[in-house]
């Protein structure tokens, strides 16, 4: 593979990464080392794009195309369990999802392609800040990143726990859901609990909708689309022997369409509604759609395949991967621009094989070759050189 010699390197900059791992918008160790890597390369390099956002840009030849690369940069807040040597130095801050290794890939191919890429074209390297709260995305689209930096398309890849290292995932159409999160609030009439008759006791009025709630999907949505709703938080102000008179449920809800996540905010608010109503108390629901649906277009998909393919073998490649409930704010890059998002196989073994988020959780360092050597075939085949 194209980058296997740079595999050191990514691997100290990948664990260099995780040891200082910083939060959403306060990327700035990270992301002032992204940029002096960038340089060294020798490429443009604009920081404070959307923040704490850098963008590294690689004109070669005169070829008229451009595609853009993007990785995220920030942690999670979790305190890490591992114990190697490069664990989190930074207290209550770690790389649980491998973002980590994301901006080691794309850094290696960065040096690659400046080094010796066969290209004619321009190469827009996107290093995104604060992806975990889905807000990276959108600061940069709104501080002009594609109207700064155009280009014709943009990828995205994410590393898979459980997907064997060396094996890559996609598909064309819905990739990952869209996240609302929602609030309902319950305003009862609170008692003693000796004579709940006499008043409304909020906890077991917002019980039965949450109950009410789990039928959406098994009831209220067509089978062949893919919900979540989920009550993950559930607060009321009853005492030892008080009857609350305030519940407040809070949750989220995924979707693989507009249309689907319109329909779970419809029947949430219609539920409150008609069980408040029943009960005769006051009912209130916000509903705040935070990630969109990530929707991979056909060419772009077909692209990510063909290069995926080459780098590890058609038999590895997975072009009708299945959708992910999950959410990622390159949803709002693919809006803006024809895109792809991949899935690359993390491992199955140890803290590679954990789940994302998870508090001992680790990017697998033999991703690094595979991960960038597909960067590197995708600007090689997208952008051409010119051999007249």
């Amino acid at each position: 593979m194209k980058t296997e010699y740079l595999l050191e390197e990514m691997q100290e900059w990948r664990r260099d990464f995780h040891e200082y791992p910083e939060l959403g918008f306060d990327e700035n160790r990270t992301s002032e080392k992204v940029a002096t890597l960038l340089e060294g390369f020798g490429l443009e390099v604009h920081r404070q794009v959307g923040q704490t956002g850098v963008v590294g840009v690689l004109q070669r030849g005169n070829g008229p195309n451009s595609i853009g690369l993007r990785a995220d940069m920030d942690a999670l807040p979790i305190e890490e369990q591992n114990t190697f040597g490069h664990r989190s130095r930074n207290a209550g801050v770690m790389h649980a999802c491998g973002h980590d290794g994301h901006t080691a890939m794309l850094l290696g191919a960065a040096k690659h392609l400046s080094e010796s890429g066969d290209f004619s074209g321009r190469t827009v390297f996107i290093f995104q800040p604060a992806e975990e709260h889905g807000k990276g995305g959108p600061a940069m689209i709104a501080d002009g990143l594609f109207d700064r930096f155009p280009v014709d398309e943009v990828y995205g890849m994410h590393n898979m726990p459980g997907l064997d290292v060396g094996k890559f995932g996609t598909r064309v159409g819905a990739m990952m859901a869209s996240e609302a999160l929602f609030e309902i609030e319950i305003q009862a009439q609170g008692g003693h609990a000796a004579m709940p008759h006499q008043g409304a006791d909020a906890l077991t009025i917002g019980a039965e909708i949450v109950g009410t709630l789990q039928t959406i999907v098994s009831r209220k949505l067509n089978p062949g689309l893919n919900g979540v709703v989920s009550v993950t938080d559930f607060k009321t102000d009853g005492q030892r022997n008080i009857l609350p008179g305030r519940a407040l449920l809070s949750g989220d809800a995924r979707a693989l369409s507009v249309e689907t996540n319109a329909r779970i905010e419809t029947k949430i608010r219609q539920i409150v509604e008609g069980i408040c109503l029943a009960h005769g108390v006051a009912g209130t629901v916000t509903y705040e759609t935070i990630f969109q649906v990530l929707t991979n277009a056909s060419g772009p998909t077909q692209q990510a395949v063909d290069c995926a393919s080459t780098v590890v073998g058609a038999e590895n490649v997975d072009g009708n991967y299945p959708a992910v409930l999950g959410s990622e704010d390159f949803a709002h890059m693919a809006q803006e621009r024809p895109a792809c998002f991949v899935f690359a196989g993390n491992g199955t073994e140890g803290p590679h094989g954990q789940p994302l988020h998870s508090s001992d959780y680790d990017f697998n360092d033999e991703l690094l070759v595979p991960g960038s050597s597909f960067w590197v075939q995708m600007v090689e085949r997208q952008l051409v050189a010119d051999t007249a």
